[in-house]
Order: structure tokens, then sequence, then C-alpha cells
């Protein structure tokens, strides 16, 4: 199963795209395999004119066809996800999130921006068509903190639900794995005709 760690801040370091590589280090560690892709780095003139005949945004948008599950991350800036990610998004097909799992990430300032995620990302992803979209999680600022020393420090709060998060979609991403390896095409049968 592939995993897309989709990182939607235009700006780096930042602490959205921290979380993210946290959150793919994890899944590594439960053996799932997965790719970054990093919106800030398309070129910007195709994005903000939605060319999608670009080549680098014909891959980006090959990475998120191959993915099972997508694991987004962006900042939220007065009470929305990022403009850069919902660029992004506007690119894919209707039904660009058909059946994968989807992980939404955010960060933000302060408690009160934390419903942009369930009101403003997760009926996007709705609309793409994704299978499930499991429980979004929020943290602030403050309970995200790096040092080039200690690298990563979650509030014990936040990293709770990350860990839960994680679980959540592993769970889910062996479950779909043994659908998939237990289904199989049925056969066709052709018509005989009998005479009796």
């Amino acid at each position: 199963m592939n995993i897309l760690l989709l990182a939607g801040s235009p700006s780096t370091p930042s602490r959205s795209t921290r979380l993210l590589h946290h959150v793919g280090e994890k899944l590594a560690l439960l053996g799932h395999r997965y790719v970054k892709l990093h919106v800030r780095d398309l070129p910007a003139q195709a994005l903000l004119h939605a060319d999608v005949s670009d080549a680098e945004l014909e891959v980006a948008r090959e990475q998120v066809a191959q993915a099972d599950a997508v694991v987004i991350a962006t900042p939220v800036y007065k009470a929305a996800y990022s403009g850069i990610l919902k660029a992004f998004l506007d690119l894919l097909p209707q039904d660009g999130l058909n059946g994968k799992l989807v992980l939404p990430l955010a960060t933000g300032g302060s408690q009160s921006h934390m419903l942009a995620l369930d009101y403003g990302l997760r009926p996007v992803l709705s609309a793409l068509d994704a299978k499930h979209v499991l429980p979004s999680i929020y943290a602030t600022d403050q309970q995200i903190n790096w040092s080039a020393e200690h690298g990563l420090t979650l509030d014990p709060a936040i990293a709770k639900r990350v860990a839960d998060g994680i679980e959540n979609l592993s769970n889910s991403l062996h479950a779909l794995s043994e659908v998939s390896l237990n289904t199989f095409d049925s056969i066709p049968f052709s018509s005989v005709r009998c005479s009796v």
C-alpha cells in the first residue's frame, strides 16, 4: 500500500510539514511505504494558472492517483487551510481521491481555528470522492516544538491524538490490503446451448 505525504505549507520549514514528516516516519516504522509531495515545490505559474499540461503537475497528480492513502498537512491561516493547497486540490479530477483513505493534519496559532479542517478541508476531500476521511488532527503552535538538538517534540495531548491517527490509518490500510488480497475477478460463463 502506498501513502502520499502531501505538504500544503507555502513556507519551509513549517510546523505542519514537520508534523507530516513525523507521521510518515511513524508509518514507516509500522511497515508502510510513503512518498513526499511538497506543493510549494511545484511550478507556481503552472499551479496558479491550473496548467494541467505542465509536466511537473502531471507527475504530482499521478502521485495522488497511485496512492492508497494521502496524509495532508496544512497550516491554518484566517480560519482556512492554505491557498497553495487549495490550488493543488483544484487541479485534481472530480474523483481524484476515489477509493483513498485521507488523514488531514493542520497547525495553527490557537484553538480558535481548529474547526477549519472539519468545515473547510473535509468537505473538499469528500467532494473529491475520498473513500474515508479519518478524524482530523489539529495542533497549535504551542503543542509542536522543534529544536536542532532534539528534533520534533509534541505536547502529550497532541502526541496521543497523532499516535491514534497513525494507528487508525495503519489499521485501515492493513484491512484494505487484506480485502484486496481476498478479492478475485469473477469468471464469465459462456452460454452453452443444450439440446434435448
